[in-house]
């Protein structure tokens, strides 16, 4: 799947010609898709589905193919975990997340333009390719149907990232005229997830199961894919049962084979792609479909350009100690001046703090210098500087650098956007929301996920019943899924982002010692919890189409 999403060049021209062409939702006419000489053979209609795929999570909806790299993809992926309290943009406004998160934006933001227009060109796409595949001559029913539902699904995850953003959207269930894109209201938000959901128990019903795909087709959307989901859509909307009931259809291992990878490190390494805790991810190839975001991530003095993408102190604060405490808690043996040691591995695994130890591709390790004064080298490239090009937190992102990247960091590494331990994750979560949450549960999620991450201390793998469940389950989303993009959706479906989105994002304890106790103060955020839940709808789209409205106080 990884090359076969690649599609065969004069096809892929068409589309991209076509889909850069799109602008917001008065999109341009399908005449080149549904010409009759196009729909000929299984190849074009693949062409097609395979543009589909590679709407997902895409800032443009296509690009030139002269692009270096071709076809970059979104900085959605990482820089939403800026839009929350893990992460700061700060330099730049990458995918309008140092606006969102300092509360200053308003409905004429870019970053809205782009989430609104990106999803509804995925959409479109999806039903060009739904309304003229049955065109293309003695195509294998089977095959046919599948590719229908793989459609089905992308159509339905488009429509799923519009309505957790804006609530209330249009929604088409075939390719409207473009007098329809300039006159429809918005469809209630139950109806749209209600929609939804019902693609997705079709598409589970007719997509086959991880395991049935061949080489060639690894990556494609499977049964468990949809299951997965469909958990998800339903955990953002609080049906703890329901999602209690789509989770153990994966664990049972009924309909799929998944389970965790046995090394959190290496589960976000090339080598490893496709391993048994993908469910879903982004596909990208190198030299081919490639993402270079590290070049502004990574420490400086491993080859990265500038810093626009920081962890922050209360990400690094939120892992536990190994003996599963929090460090502000009565005997968890943490100490402000050792403050790394004894703490959960993954903090290793996703945070690049003082004196950490990078492991270069070579097999060598360059330690990390970030407190100012402290790196033998007088240049110090990683400390902290207050206007620098350094990160504005003293810390560094480690999680999805690719060892195998090119120059500049041009990476191939596929991207999750579903992985089994999330799907452990919601199903207890679900169970700790409804009361349920007892040691059989915690054995089948938390202790496991506990134990890939490194932990061994029985105080931080046994069951405790005297914890508040939905808090230890929620701390453990945020230290296992931090860089994957959720953070943001967690905190606005828990309604606790004007509680930690309000104030200032804190860095590494450089700063002046009478201000916050010396940790750094890296950037001041405003959430208005009376508008900020839902995005504005885009104020282009509102001057095509002034039925839209707009949202509560906005």
């Amino acid at each position: 799947m990884k090359f076969s999403k690649i599609a065969k060049v004069a096809y892929f021209i068409i589309l991209v010609t076509m889909l850069s062409a799109c602008k917001k939702l008065d999109l341009t006419p399908t005449d080149v898709f549904t010409d009759a000489n196009f729909w000929t053979s299984v190849d074009k209609a693949s062409s097609v589905l395979n543009q589909a795929y590679s709407t997902m999570f895409n800032a443009t909806p296509a690009s030139n193919p002269n692009d270096n790299p071709p076809n970059p993809p979104n900085n959605f992926f990482f820089y939403n975990e800026a839009l929350s309290d893990n992460a700061y943009n700060g330099r730049g406004d990458n995918a309008g997340a140092a606006s969102i998160a300092a509360g200053t934006y308003d409905p004429a933001l870019g970053r809205l333009r782009d989430e609104w227009r990106v999803n509804y060109t995925g959409i479109k796409t999806c039903h060009i390719f739904l309304e003229n595949v049955d065109r293309v001559p003695g195509m294998d029913n089977t095959l046919k149907e599948r590719m229908k539902a793989e459609a089905r699904f992308i159509r339905a995850w488009h429509y799923f990232m519009l309505t957790t953003w804006f609530g209330d959207v249009p929604l088409f269930t075939k390719d409207p005229t473009v007098e329809e894109t300039k006159t429809t209201s918005r469809t209630p938000k139950a109806q749209v997830v209600s929609f939804i959901l019902n693609e997705l128990d079709a598409c589970a019903a007719t997509l086959p199961v991880n395991t049935d795909y061949g080489i060639p087709d690894k990556g494609r959307i499977s049964k468990g894919a949809a299951i997965a989901l469909k958990a998800r859509v339903l955990l953002y909307e609080s049906r703890w049962a329901d999602v209690v009931t789509e989770c153990e259809k994966l664990m049972s291992g009924n309909n799929g084979t998944y389970s965790l990878f046995p090394s959190y490190e290496g589960l976000f390494l090339q080598q490893n792609e496709y391993n048994s805790e993908v469910i879903l991810d982004l596909q990208y190839v190198p030299q081919l479909r490639a993402h270079s975001e590290f070049f502004d991530i990574a420490p400086l003095s491993v080859g990265a350009r500038t810093n626009a993408l920081s962890p922050t102190q209360e990400l690094v604060d939120s892992y536990l100690m190994l003996n599963g405490k929090r460090i502000n808690e009565s005997g968890s043996g943490y100490d402000e001046n050792n403050p790394y040691a004894n703490r959960d591995p993954r903090l290793t695994y996703t945070v690049v703090y003082d004196q950490y130890d990078w492991k270069l591709p070579d097999g060598s390790v360059k330690k990390i210098y970030t407190k100012p004064g402290t790196d033998p080298n007088s240049a110090g490239p990683d400390e902290y500087r207050p206007g620098g090009i350094s990160s504005p937190t003293g810390y560094y992102f480690r999680k999805y650098y690719d060892p195998a990247a090119g120059i500049n960091f041009i990476s191939g590494l596929n991207l999750i956007l579903i992985r089994y331990a999330d799907v452990l994750l919601m199903y207890a979560e679900a169970k700790a929301e409804m009361d349920e949450m007892n040691a059989s549960v915690w054995n089948e999620t938390i202790k496991p996920i506990r134990q890939r991450a490194g932990f061994t201390n029985p105080a931080a793998l046994d069951y405790n019943a005297s914890a508040n469940q939905v808090n230890v389950v929620r701390n453990e989303r945020r230290t296992e899924l931090a860089l994957e993009g959720l953070r943001i959706f967690d905190i606005r479906r828990w309604r606790i982002a004007e509680d930690v989105l309000n104030g200032w994002a804190h860095g590494a304890k450089f700063g002046p010692p009478g201000i916050d106790n010396g940790y750094i103060r890296a950037n001041q955020r405003s959430f208005d919890a009376s508008r900020a839940y839902l995005w504005p709808i885009p104020q282009d789209e509102r001057a095509l189409n002034p039925n839209l409205g707009q949202n509560p106080g906005w």
